[in-house]
């Protein structure tokens, strides 16, 4: 199942929504199960039911567990089976089925409670072996915190700080968390993952490699102005994290052309490390890092104002963005 957050407008207000993609129409779960409850179950909650099982807020939708994933099974079900006779409606006239032209998508989760990004492909730890890696590199995990509130979606502008020269972009994608947990076992890590997206973690080069250097920490500035997420959230039983290709094509021409299986650390060993003595949400993201030779630095080429990025991983789409405008560069002095 691919799962979406979208907008849609209404004369009045912008009105975000959860959906699932099919055949290239958008199903609006919410208002597809209250429709169902209405004609099936004759509810006169029908509304109510439907906003507690399948919430326009897609954190809301983890939550609803079990429950939830069935409604929308049934929902996509029932509408598709609805559809071919007459265009269906909510209770009162309410649109339920859009084409993918009539609405805006957004990251599956516009903002996650959390952001880890974890470094999980040893090629790109090690600039493909041309630098040695602490052998504690091997024994855990590493990853950094980022900034879950500059989230951007497919299609959006991907901004350019003014205290950069060196944009880049890293072929990601990652996981959010479906359900709380805390000291999981990686034999039940799975249980875990609610779903899968792709990540540009889009990065600031110079100002990153000083802030690391300088104290070993971060990075903050080099990373947090933007992360894009998208274009959709794919349920674990339609894909395989061990074998997937991952694609990079800056305006038209692949960049980077590498597999998901080539990462040293899995899922379930992240998830395993992460919740050690701590708990994770439902909705907290993890990221992958940067697969072997996904990004600029890397290859020594570099994006440009007005460049489109497109990152695609096999199973889950392809995410597509723009790189904005390079600002007048601002400095920073003591």
């Amino acid at each position: 199942m691919k799962l979406v957050t979208f907008d849609i407008v209404t004369p009045m207000v912008l009105v975000q929504r959860i959906g699932a993609i099919s055949q290239d129409k958008i199903i609006d779960l919410n208002m597809g199960y209250t429709r169902y409850l209405a004609d099936k179950q004759d509810s006169h909650r029908a509304y109510e039911i439907a906003a507690e099982v399948l919430s326009t807020n897609m954190i809301s939708f983890f939550r609803s567990g079990e429950e939830g994933r069935k409604a929308a099974e049934t929902t996509i079900d029932y509408t598709a089976k609805q559809q071919p006779k007459t265009p269906i409606t909510g209770p009162k006239g309410e649109k339920i089925i859009y084409d993918v032209t009539e609405v805006k998508l957004k990251a599956p989760v516009p903002r996650p409670n959390s952001l880890r990004d974890y470094l999980a492909f040893e090629g790109h730890a090690s600039f493909s072996g041309k630098r040695q890696l602490n052998k504690d590199w091997y024994e855990i995990p590493v990853c950094y915190k980022g900034n879950p509130d500059t989230i951007i979606g497919p299609d959006e502008t991907i901004p350019w700080p003014s205290y950069t020269d060196l944009l880049d972009y890293e072929l990601e994608y990652g996981i959010y968390i479906g359900k709380e947990g805390k000291n999981i076992p990686r034999e039940k890590a799975a249980e875990y993952i609610a779903g899968y997206t792709i990540l540009n973690d889009v990065s600031a080069r110079d100002i990153q490699l000083k802030e690391m250097v300088a104290s070993g920490l971060g990075p903050v500035k080099g990373k947090d102005f933007c992360s894009v997420m998208g274009p959709c959230l794919v349920t674990p039983d339609e894909v395989n994290p061990g074998n997937l290709h991952m694609i990079a094509r800056i305006n038209g021409e692949v960049w980077s052309d590498k597999n998901s299986g080539t990462a040293y650390w899995t899922w379930p060993q992240i998830i395993e490390f992460a919740s050690m003595e701590e708990t994770l949400h439902p909705g907290d993201f993890l990221g992958s890092g940067t697969v072997e030779g996904g990004c600029g630095a890397e290859l020594n080429r570099w994006i440009q104002p007005g460049d489109v990025i497109e990152l695609e991983v096999e199973g889950i789409g392809i995410l597509r963005n723009k790189v904005g405008e390079k600002p007048p560069k601002r400095t920073f002095t003591r």
